[in-house]
């Protein structure tokens, strides 16, 4: 399992924008099952819809974006995670099939489909409640962070 704070080293993401909460199944180089848990304090529901929160599927996505990133970098020698910074290149063939709403788990599975020198394809899906609420095949590619940011 790699917990919150591990998660944090992984991915260059932060609140509000860190979508996964935890992960409780991975595979090196194979798959991986992330955990979020969705709560009405999440700050998309303000306009999202007020009356009736509902999670963007957009965001929903990107939680499924940053699980593979988790998985890759997981993959990667632990000496390379720190340098890389994931980029979401791509998406494919997204549905989605059940709302996800406050009080809901969301459970992020993905898995690998190949990858090619920095370029990761994945596919996976999330669920509630056993209930599949999208899927998707997800595309990435990993660039030094000395690419964008200057150690001057």
């Amino acid at each position: 399992m790699i917990g919150p704070d591990e998660i944090l080293k992984f991915l260059p993401h932060r609140y509000p924008l860190l979508l996964v909460d935890q992960v409780v199944e991975v595979e090196k180089d194979k798959r991986i099952v992330g955990i979020k848990n969705v709560t009405l304090n999440e700050p998309f529901f303000l306009g999202h819809f007020p009356d009736f929160p509902i999670m963007p599927g957009v965001l929903i996505l990107e939680a499924m974006a940053q699980t593979a990133a988790v998985l890759a970098l997981y993959s990667l020698p632990e000496t390379d995670r720190g340098n890389l910074i994931p980029l979401f290149t791509g998406i494919e063939k997204a549905r989605f099939k059940r709302l996800v709403r406050p009080g809901d788990q969301l459970r992020i599975e993905m898995e690998y489909i190949r990858r090619r020198g920095d370029i990761s394809h994945l596919h996976g899906k999330t669920t509630v409640d056993g209930e599949l609420a999208c899927q998707a095949q997800v595309r990435a590619i990993f660039k030094k962070k000395s690419d964008f940011f200057n150690s001057a």
